[in-house]
């Protein structure tokens, strides 16, 4: 079987998801066109030998509904024959996407094929696809949704993390992603974002906030004991009883920013990257998904990491660098304390606490990130993984070329 080569990835620049954030006025197709249209520019593939191209969108509804992705492909310039899907797995619904594009190349099944995702969360809130989840009494009644700030809470209340710990962790993120900016990290993934005009709107990821530090952090309100108090905390320490309490310790600052962005990650096989004059960057040596408890709906980062870990042979001391997503401060803690890892590891650039969660985008953007930081370190292997609501998550694991 060949392996999966990931030869290219680009992203736009994250923009505050609200009204006033410089992306907003951007439609999410042409968020998703003027990726793709990058990604193409700078490998000079032919469409023609994309096998097919999935973009997560976790909102798949009005402006992100319709399989925008066909539609994305068509405005990007890409021809009449390029087909297109699009994926809601929640937040990891971009990295899937990419592990989907792999499995075709290592299946034979394509030469090429393209992954990614796009969320604008300024103009399509969170929210708006509806959902038995949400609505369904029939459906609740038998398996109850937790909203995932309430899963994050449960479990710092399980593992004992403190408000101090998650305000000091999320400080960090802050710092590392100031300082990653203005290091030009992030450089060589991102192009700017045009405006209906054709003006440039965002160069750089917009919500970075520098100088931001833990005592500041400890001011803010908690953001879901009111929540909590709705029956929330009472519905979760029925499965498990012998939590006292539910200590509320996430905030606005500790979790993950609401932001708009789309990134496209190129895969395709090393006879078909030679023929095409392209570099290989990174192989996909294995990639999981599944799901676990989903009460605690945060927690399946460390189960897919042991599940790509076995797949590809390898121990968590075979890999150099981690992007473990900051959906919540409280899940890169759980996973560096769990494994021994030091945390200088793990989203050494920041994370989606300062840089924003575009939802299904992030995988593809957090993979993009990895390659590039362990090219710049000179390091050989990396994993990447999400966690995502109702209890389930991925991770990837990839190597050097």
């Amino acid at each position: 079987m060949p392996d999966a080569i990931i030869f290219d990835h680009v992203r736009t620049p994250r923009g505050k998801g609200r009204p006033d954030g410089a992306l907003h006025g951007v439609t999410p197709i042409q968020l998703a066109a003027q990726t793709l249209r990058e990604l193409r520019r700078r490998t000079e593939f032919d469409p023609a030998d994309l096998a097919d191209t999935g973009l997560g969108i976790v909102m798949p509804v009005g402006e992100q509904g319709c399989d925008m992705t066909r539609f994305a492909l068509l405005e990007a310039g890409y021809g009449d024959g390029a087909g297109g899907y699009q994926l809601n797995r929640f937040c990891t619904s971009g990295l899937d996407t990419v592990k989907m594009a792999g499995a075709l190349v290592a299946s034979g099944q394509a030469d090429a094929a393209v992954g990614g995702g796009v969320e604008s969360m300024s103009r399509v809130p969170i929210g708006s696809d509806g959902g038995a989840a949400y609505s369904d009494p029939a459906v609740l009644a038998r398996f109850p949704y937790v909203p995932n700030g309430i899963a994050a809470d449960l479990m710092a209340s399980l593992d004992g993390t403190t408000r101090e710990e998650a305000d000091t962790y999320a400080a960090e993120s802050q710092s590392r992603a100031a300082e990653a900016r203005q290091d030009g990290r992030f450089a060589r993934s991102l192009f700017p974002v045009r405006g209906p005009d054709g003006e440039v709107v965002l160069e750089e990821d917009e919500a970075i906030r520098p100088g931001t530090s833990a005592a500041k952090l400890g001011e803010l309100p908690l953001a879901f004991e009111s929540l909590g108090g709705l029956g929330y905390d009472d519905l979760v320490r029925d499965r498990y009883p012998s939590l006292e309490r539910v200590s509320h310790v996430h905030t606005g600052g500790n979790s993950s920013g609401i932001v708009d962005g789309a990134c496209a990650v190129l895969v395709g096989s090393e006879e078909w990257g030679r023929a095409n004059g392209l570099a290989p960057r990174v192989r996909i040596r294995s990639a999981a998904s599944l799901a676990s408890e989903p009460h605690i709906s945060l927690a399946g980062v460390v189960p897919a990491t042991d599940a790509a870990l076995r797949k590809a042979g390898m121990e968590i001391d075979d890999i150099d660098l981690f992007e473990v997503n900051e959906a919540f401060a409280v899940v890169p803690l759980r996973y560096a304390r769990h494994y021994g890892i030091d945390r200088d590891l793990i989203n050494a650039n920041g994370g989606a606490i300062a840089l924003g969660h575009p939802l299904g985008a992030t995988g593809a953007m957090l993979l993009g990130t990895l390659i590039d930081e362990l090219e710049r370190r000179n390091l050989s292997t990396g994993l990447v993984t999400l966690c995502a609501a109702a209890g389930q998550s991925t991770a990837m694991i990839v190597e050097r070329i």
